[in-house]
Formats: structure tokens, C-alpha cells, sequence
């Protein structure tokens, strides 16, 4: 069996542009080294499969019937990846020239690594935050009740969003945004796959603190860099539904990780957040009209 330096595993759904232009990037930077790379599709329903097939003949095409989610989908490539690096990939992504000779060499000489986020830029290359600290319950109770934007220079959103971090330095983390995550073939051993009951939102948070809990080292590393088309392939989801999304993945991570006394409040202000979404979408709604 042929050596693989890495595996690039991207779920992918409705935003065939993006995802060409993300394997083109792929495909140009990464021919010095041994890669597979996968294309898990959850139902675009848009040609996408037939697009990737004649395309890129190189890549392994995976077509589910139906939107599995994001974990799921990204464990079904990740049980045929054979890399010694996996690197988890959303499709609204292009990485930067020289990316993969920075990230494989870098994690040649740091083998204490376990899982790696790189720097993410927005379109217009300025910083997209990527770093959070763990959940806990004062911070997610802030943001289910829609105060991030009433108070956002509170002191409990300024650590959760880690907002005094450099990310000009390279340095040990808490969690990295899940749009680009490399995990070393060691890691995923001793963690496993993503937990496939979180559909989207929260698995690669989950992720992360399960390998905090096997002492396993998260790094950012700032001179790797992707831009990230954020939020491009969810924001095709209405809002009230992609707040049940939300509100159940948070709720499963408490479940996993929180006292069940925080849980039991999270259970009792979901209404709340439920309430206060509908009306700030039919205040949107309402305002388009008018």
C-alpha cells in the first residue's frame, strides 16, 4: 500500500462554485506530497457529484442520498483515509500557495501536535477570528439570550471568544474553528471519530475537548493560511431552523461535558432563545417589506 502523507476530507453542500474553487487550490498546492483527497456530498441536488467526477478525476467522490450532517459525513471519508495527517476542510475554503509544505513540515518537526488550525482570512484577506475558549455556562447563557450585541465588550464574551489572543503568535489552544482542522493519525487513534449525534454546530468543539481530556496538544499555527467564504453553504438555512440546530448541538455538548445542573438550565432558557429568534426574524421580515 502506497504511503499518504495526508488525507483532505470536504462535506460539502450546495455551494458547488466554492468547491471548485477549493480543490483547484488544493490540487496546485499540494503536488509535492502523497495526498488523497475526498468530496463527501450531503444531497446538493445540483450536479455537484457529476461536476467533481469529470472534473477531478483524482478525487475520491463520495454521494450520499440524503444530508447526513456534518459529522457524519466527514467520518464516512475519514474510516477509508489512510494519511498520516487528516485534514478536515470546508468546501468555502481556498488554501494559500505554499500551505502544505508549512503544515506537513511543521508537523514533521512537532511531533507533540496532535491537531492543528492554521490562520483563516475572510475574502478580502483580513483576520477571521478562528480560536474560542471551551463553553461554559454564563457565556452560552449571554449568547442564547441575544446579549452579544447588547453588551460586546463584556469581560465573559471577551474570554469565550478569546479576544486576547495574538494570532500573530503561534501557540497552544483551547478549541480551533472546525473550517480547517489537521489532526495527526496518532490523535484520531486515541480520540476517534467526530460524534455523530451533533449534526452541525459544536462537533469540533466536542472534538477538541475530548482530546484536551487525553492530554492531547491543539495548536495555532499563524503562518498557515486559508481564506474561509464564511458561513456560505448554512446560510442557505432559514434562521429559526439553524437556531434549533444551534440549541441542540449546545445542548448535547453540556450533556457530554457540563454539570447536569447546567444543563437543566440550558433546557429552561432555550424557550426563551426560541422566542427571541422568531421575533428578531419576523422583525427582519418585517422590515423588508415596509
Amino acid at each position: 500500500m502506497d504511503k499518504i502523507d495526508i488525507s483532505i476530507v470536504i462535506v460539502n453542500w450546495k455551494v458547488r462554485p466554492l468547491l471548485e474553487k477549493c480543490l483547484d487550490s488544493i490540487i496546485a498546492d499540494v503536488k509535492d506530497f502523497a495526498a488523497e483527497i475526498f468530496v463527501v456530498d450531503n444531497d446538493s441536488r445540483d450536479n455537484t457529484s457529476e461536476m467533481v467526477m469529470a472534473k477531478y478525476p483524482q478525487v475520491t467522490m463520495i454521494a450520499l442520498s440524503s444530508n447526513k450532517g456534518f459529522a457524519t459525513a466527514n467520518n464516512i471519508a475519514l474510516a477509508q483515509a489512510r494519511g498520516k495527517y487528516m485534514f478536515l476542510l470546508n468546501p468555502d475554503t481556498e488554501v494559500e500557495s505554499g500551505f502544505f509544505k508549512t503544515i506537513i513540515n511543521y508537523l514533521e518537526l512537532h511531533t507533540e501536535v496532535g491537531i492543528l488550525g492554521p490562520q483563516i482570512l475572510n475574502s478580502d484577506h483580513s483576520l477571521q477570528p478562528s480560536i474560542r475558549r471551551f463553553p461554559k455556562l454564563f457565556s452560552q447563557l449571554f449568547v442564547l439570550l441575544k446579549m452579544t450585541n447588547l453588551y460586546p465588550n463584556n469581560r465573559i464574551f471577551k474570554h469565550y471568544f478569546a479576544q486576547d489572543l495574538n494570532y500573530n503568535q503561534e501557540q497552544d489552544v483551547e478549541q480551533i474553528m472546525g473550517a480547517a482542522m489537521i489532526i495527526t493519525r496518532s490523535a484520531f487513534e486515541k480520540i476517534g471519530f467526530l460524534d455523530e449525534k451533533f449534526f452541525v454546530w459544536f462537533e469540533e468543539v466536542d472534538y477538541c475537548k475530548r482530546a484536551k481530556k487525553k492530554n492531547i496538544i491543539i495548536r495555532y499555527l499563524p503562518t498557515a493560511h486559508i481564506l474561509h467564504h464564511s458561513g456560505t453553504s448554512f446560510a442557505k438555512q432559514n434562521m429559526l431552523r439553524k437556531q434549533l440546530f444551534f440549541d441542540f448541538s449546545l445542548l448535547r455538548y453540556f450533556m457530554k461535558h457540563r454539570p447536569i445542573w447546567e444543563v437543566a438550565i440550558i433546557i429552561i432558557v432555550i424557550p426563551f432563545n426560541l422566542f427571541l429568534t422568531a421575533l428578531y426574524a419576523w422583525a427582519l421580515k418585517y422590515k423588508k417589506k415596509s
